[in-house]
C-alpha cells in the first residue's frame, strides 16, 4: 500500500507503524537486515529518555561490536548477535587493543566499549533472546556503605582504563592556534591571503565563546537568539542562563560571558548571521522546512498553543532536535531560525560540522608548522583550567589577610573556588572537578622546576667544598648559625 511513495516517506510510515520514536538509532547488518529484536533495545525506557549523543555513543559502540562478529569471524556473514560467545569477545578485544591491523585503541575506551556490550547482553538474556553474554563476569568487589553482595561485573575491566589527565592550552597557545587554523593567520601574524575560509569570523568567535565559559559542543552548537544576553557596558562578565533541556544530564546552569566576547557575538549576529539569513529568504529555504516551530512575539520566548486549550511551551524545554525547528517570526512578518549559529545556507550548524572545523584547524596549523592541536573540550577543559589558577590564586591571597574567623566567614559567604568551577562546568560532583586541580598541581610543580639551575655544581669547586657548602645553607634554612 506504500507504492508509488518516495523511499523518506516509506521508512517514515514504517517506523511511526512499528512505534518507534524519532531520533532513535537503529542497526542495520551488513547486509540490510533491520533487525526487530535487536533494535528494541533502544525503545527501552530509559534509553527513550537518554540524551541524544549518549545514544549515538551506545550504537557505535554495539555496532563495533556486531561487526566484528560479522565481518571477522569465519566464515564471514555466519555470525549474529545471538550467535556470539566469551571466545568471539576474546577474539574482538585482541583485534581491537593488539592486533597490529586493529585501532589500538586506548584502555578508557575498550572499558566503555565492554560496558555497552555487557549491558545489551544482560538486557538480551533477560528478555530471552540469547543463552549467555559473551562478556565474562567476576563478582563485584564491595566498597564502604554500598551493599554488592550477589553482584557482577565485566572480568574485562583494563587496567589501563583510567581517562588521561585532562589537556588544556595556556591563553597564548590558544589564540595562536585560533589565529593561525580557524582565522587563516600566518604563524608570523599576518593574514593569509590564500585563505578561503569564508567563516572564519565565526569559528572564531565560537571558539572564543566556548573557552571563555566551558560549554560542551553539544550545549553550545543548541543556543538560541534567546540565551544570547544584551552587551552590559558596566560589567566586565554579563550572565545567562543555559536551559536544562540542552544541558547534559540536565546540569541547567548559571553561565558568565566575558563582555569582550559578548560584543563579538553580537557583531556576528547583526552582520554575518543576518546576511546569511537574508540570502536565504530570497532563495525560498525557510519556506522548504518541514513542521517548523514558529515563535509568533519575538519578545515572549516560547511557542502558541497547537491546540485550542493548550498551553504555551517554553522555547527553554526545548531539546536539541526541536531546537533545529524553531524559527522566530520578525517585525517584518519573516522568518529566521532561533538558532544562534548558521551555516551559509541559513539553516542551524550539526555538531559534526564543528568538529569538522576544529580537524580543519589543526591541519591548517600542521602545514604551517604550529605544533598545536586542539578539540572542542580542550577548550573545556583550557577554560576550567585557567578559571580555576586564577580564582584558587586570588582566593589564598585574599584568606592570608584575615583571621580564622574572618576566613571561616569568608568561605561561607563566597565559596572554594574549586565548587565555583564545578558548578560553572555542570559537573554532579566535585570528584569531576578534581582533574583540573591534579592538573594545577602538575603546572605549580613544574614551575618550581623551571627554578632548579641547569648546572648543579659551581665551577671551580672540589667535593668536599660541596658538601660544607650545602650543610651550611641546610643549617642556615633550619635557623641556625655555623661557627
Amino acid at each position: 500500500m506504500l507504492r508509488g511513495l518516495p523511499p523518506v516517506e516509506v521508512l517514515d510510515r514504517w517506523l511511526d507503524d512499528e512505534d518507534i520514536p524519532d531520533r532513535v538509532p537503529c542497526l542495520i547488518a551488513p547486509d540490510g537486515r533491520y533487525d526487530l529484536a535487536l533494535n528494541r533495545y533502544f525503545l527501552q525506557a530509559d534509553m527513550v529518555d537518554a540524551s541524544e549523543h549518549t545514544l549515538a555513543a551506545i550504537a557505535y559502540d554495539l555496532a563495533d561490536f556486531l561487526t566484528f562478529l560479522w565481518c571477522h569471524r569465519k566464515p564471514v556473514g555466519s555470525r549474529t548477535w545471538t550467535d556470539a560467545t566469551p571466545e568471539d569477545r576474546a577474539a574482538y578485544k585482541r583485534w581491537r587493543r593488539t592486533d597490529p591491523n586493529g585501532p589500538r585503541v586506548a584502555g578508557s575506551t575498550w572499558g566503555r566499549c565492554v560496558a555497552t556490550v555487557n549491558q545489551f547482553y544482560k538486557w538480551a538474556v533477560r528478555r530471552g533472546l540469547v543463552e549467555q553474554n559473551p562478556v565474562v563476569q567476576r563478582p563485584a568487589r564491595s566498597r564502604p556503605g554500598r551493599a554488592r553482595s550477589g553482584q557482577e561485573t565485566p572480568a574485562e575491566a583494563p587496567r589501563d582504563g583510567r581517562k588521561a589527565e585532562a589537556g588544556w592550552l595556556p591563553p597564548a597557545s590558544y589564540r595562536r592556534w585560533r589565529d593561525v587554523g580557524v582565522r587563516g593567520y600566518l604563524p608570523t601574524g599576518v593574514r593569509d591571503g590564500s585563505f578561503k575560509g569564508r567563516l572564519a569570523s565565526r569559528n572564531a568567535t565560537f571558539c572564543d565563546l566556548m573557552v571563555r565559559t566551558g560549554l560542551r559542543l553539544s550545549e553550545q552548537s543548541s543556543l538560541s537568539l534567546f540565551e544570547v544576553p544584551e552587551v552590559d557596558l558596566g560589567r566586565a562578565y554579563v550572565p545567562t542562563r543555559l536551559p536544562v533541556a540542552i544541558a547534559k544530564g540536565g546540569s541547567g546552569r548559571r553561565i558568565y560571558i566575558a563582555a569582550s566576547v559578548l560584543r563579538d557575538v553580537w557583531d556576528y549576529i547583526r552582520f554575518d548571521r543576518a546576511e546569511v539569513v537574508e540570502r536565504a529568504r530570497e532563495r525560498g529555504i525557510y519556506d522548504r522546512v518541514a513542521d517548523p516551530l514558529v515563535v509568533e512575539d519575538p519578545q515572549r520566548a516560547s511557542l502558541p498553543p497547537r491546540r485550542s486549550g493548550g498551553r504555551r511551551v517554553a522555547v527553554e524545554s526545548l531539546g536539541h532536535r526541536e531546537r533545529r525547528r524553531l524559527f522566530i517570526r520578525g517585525e517584518d512578518g519573516l522568518l529566521e531560525p532561533a538558532a544562534l549559529w548558521l551555516t551559509e545556507d541559513g539553516l542551524p550548524v550539526m555538531p559534526g560540522t564543528w568538529k569538522s572545523m576544529f580537524q580543519d584547524a589543526n591541519d591548517r596549523c600542521v602545514r604551517h608548522g604550529v605544533a598545536l592541536r586542539c578539540h572542542p573540550h580542550l577548550l573545556r577543559h583550557s577554560f576550567a583550567v585557567v578559571t580555576l589558577e586564577q580564582l584558587q590564586r586570588e582566593h589564598i591571597r585574599e584568606l592570608a589577610r584575615m583571621s580564622p574567623a574572618q576566613r571561616t566567614s569568608y568561605e561561607q559567604v563566597f565559596g572554594d573556588p574549586q565548587d565555583w568551577v564545578r558548578r560553572r562546568l555542570g559537573h554532579r560532583s566535585l570528584e569531576s572537578t578534581f582533574t583540573y586541580l591534579h592538573t594545577l598541581q602538575e603546572l605549580e610543580m613544574e614551575t618550581r622546576l623551571a627554578l632548579v639551575p641547569d648546572e648543579w655544581e659551581p665551577a671551580g669547586l672540589d667535593s668536599g667544598e660541596l658538601e660544607r657548602e650545602a650543610a651550611d645553607e641546610a643549617y642556615a634554612q633550619a635557623g641556625l648559625v655555623v661557627r
